[in-house]
């Protein structure tokens, strides 16, 4: 193309011995590590738990492409996974085959860490992943970006953390997709850390499949065991983002940026539209937010939230309604539903009909805006 390709989401594969070896001391026997199991596939595991796949399904990309019928849902081993997870070098040439200027990336195990229940564990294993990425990015600083791993339990803890990601180098962070039970992002606790974002100018990102397991809900059994969760999963961020929202965190904090992840476009339409609805013609609880005059819930969407999507053609489409400055494409490499290596072949057929102006935006503009590029 005729103008920079910014992948908004692809992922990294963290070394097999990167908790084993890196974590505190008091903290190392119990971090994630890699295990064997049934049928001779690996796992990354915690305290027992299975918490994903060892290559994440990281070990066919392109398969798809190739031959659809030869995707297998099973484990795989470790070193079955693309080299350009784990290997910056690997990562490169797989760019560069596929047209991808800069990489913004997110974890591979780590996006599943949230279900860690130990508090101060999880600082840990969010403080050592950051230290590992910023190394891993250093190898093409101009060309790979980090997205950072946050623990939200404690928040002070997570601030000071968001301010060590943006010193080591990374471009935003991650907080999960759904916060703990009873600690909506609704709640006045989160604000010291809205407002570190918004000072240090660092996006926050809620990422597919980041849950944080609270005593009541267990995501692990959902994604595994009922399809349906997989074909809804946009329901967690538009709750997470329907309480940010509508409970004015977005007036309190207009330089604050979020990001929905991976859950493709298609479901804002509905969901702004809702938001709208409910806020005109429903009757109001005394105690429920009121904006500024004439300010509606889409208007704090289309100023602050971005979307990073994939492959979604009826969401692009709908790009004016939605808005055609939040949205940005992201590969999803090295993932076996990702678009590469026919990231380029992908692009021309879900972006015909945009002007050149806007492909340039979808395809890099406003990512390169959102995270300061």
């Amino acid at each position: 193309m005729s103008y920079p390709v910014i992948s908004s989401d692809d992922h990294v594969w963290e070394p097999r011995d990167l908790w084993a070896t890196r974590l505190q001391e008091q903290f190392r026997d119990r971090g994630p590590r890699i295990e064997q199991i049934k049928g001779g596939g690996d796992a990354w595991v915690w305290n027992g738990q299975f918490i994903i796949d060892a290559t994440g399904a990281a070990a066919q990309p392109g398969v798809r492409f190739k031959d659809p019928s030869q995707l297998k849902r099973a484990y795989h081993r470790y070193e079955d996974a693309h080299p350009g997870g784990s290997d910056p070098i690997a990562r490169l040439d797989a760019m560069d085959l596929d047209g991808v200027d800069v990489s913004i990336l997110y974890p591979g195990c780590g996006q599943n860490v949230y279900r860690v229940a130990e508090s101060l564990l999880l600082d840990d294993i969010c403080r050592v992943y950051n230290d590992w990425l910023a190394e891993y990015c250093s190898a093409a600083s101009s060309r790979l970006k980090g997205i950072g791993l946050l623990n939200v339990d404690d928040i002070e803890v997570a601030v000071k953390e968001l301010e060590r990601c943006a010193e080591l180098g990374h471009v935003g962070c991650m907080i999960p997709v759904y916060p703990p039970e009873n600690r909506f992002y609704s709640l006045p606790d989160y604000d010291r850390l809205w407002a570190a974002a918004q000072d240090i100018d660092m996006p926050l990102s809620l990422h597919v499949l980041s849950h944080r397991d609270s005593e009541n809900h267990h995501f692990l059994e959902l994604i595994r065991n009922d399809t349906a969760f997989e074909i809804n999963v946009d329901h967690w961020v538009r709750t997470s983002l329907g309480q940010m929202i509508m409970s004015g965190v977005f007036q309190r904090f207009p330089g604050l940026k979020v990001g929905s992840v991976e859950h493709e476009i298609s479901w804002a339409i509905g969901f702004l539209q809702g938001m709208d609805y409910t806020y005109t013609q429903r009757p109001f609880h005394d105690e429920w937010y009121r904006s500024d005059e004439g300010v509606l819930p889409s208007d704090y969407f289309r100023s602050n939230v971005f979307i990073s999507f994939q492959e979604d053609p009826l969401g692009v489409q709908a790009r004016d309604y939605i808005g055609t400055d939040i949205l940005m494409w992201g590969s999803d490499f090295p993932h076996e539903e990702s678009t590469f290596p026919c990231s380029q072949e992908v692009l021309d057929k879900i972006l015909d009909g945009c002007t050149e102006e806007e492909k340039a935006k979808l395809v890099g503009g406003n990512a390169a805006r959102v995270y300061g590029l």
